[in-house]
Formats: structure tokens, C-alpha cells, sequence
């Protein structure tokens, strides 16, 4: 209850449901990103093989499709791959969206695994 009398007003609560098929990596790296008339270019912290989560205070809606490169830790040749706004949040702790890749090369998904695996194993 709030004051004397007055029930209390209902929070707002986010729920997220895991949907992950893939482990991720806890790396920050820069992403470029386009639309078909925008450029962007901000940071991620969440990366697998199904997508990446890039922290934005002006995420795309769900549904846009865009162009993205980005620098894996190590490697000298950017990946450069097509994905979809799977989700975006604004406000709270992490504003951004959840990009999934769009028909990702073996080869950008066997860089990618081996970055997810060194970054798991460390202590």
C-alpha cells in the first residue's frame, strides 16, 4: 500500500526469456552498422554465432534489417554480415537491441565460435 489508503501503483516489470541456442562471449567491441540510408557506430558486449547485442541509446526497431562489421579480439579482418533487429529495449541499465545474423559464413561462425570458446575458458 502506498499512503494511508491508497493501494500501491503496479510496477512495471521486464521479463526477458532466454532464446539463446548458442553460448556467448562477454566481449566489447566496436560495431558499425547501417541502414539502408543511416550509419551507426556504437559498442557490443554480448556476441555468438546466432547474433550480437549492441548498446545503443537509439535502437532500431524490431525488424530492421542491417549491415554490420565489426573486429573480433585478435584477429586482424573484420567480420562483415547481414542481420535483423531482433529486439530493442530503451531506458534502464541496457538500452540497445538484439541483432540475430542473417545467413552467417562458416567461416565468420568458425571465428566467432573460437572467440566464444576462449573467452569461456578463462578463469
Amino acid at each position: 500500500m502506498g499512503r494511508a489508503g491508497e493501494a500501491a501503483a503496479p510496477r512495471e516489470v521486464e521479463v526477458h526469456v532466454e532464446r539463446r541456442r548458442s553460448p556467448r562471449a562477454p566481449v566489447v567491441v566496436r560495431v558499425e552498422y547501417s541502414t539502408v540510408d543511416a550509419f551507426f557506430s556504437d559498442f557490443s558486449r554480448d556476441l555468438n554465432e546466432g547474433g550480437i547485442f549492441i548498446e545503443t541509446d537509439r535502437p532500431l526497431e524490431p525488424e530492421s534489417e542491417v549491415s554490420l562489421q565489426f573486429r573480433i579480439p585478435g584477429d586482424d579482418e573484420p567480420l562483415r554480415v547481414r542481420g535483423r533487429v531482433a529486439w530493442s529495449t530503451r531506458g534502464g541499465s541496457r538500452s540497445g537491441m538484439g541483432v540475430e545474423f542473417e545467413a552467417l559464413p562458416e567461416e565468420a561462425r568458425e571465428r566467432i565460435n573460437d572467440l566464444v570458446r576462449r573467452m569461456r575458458s578463462r578463469p
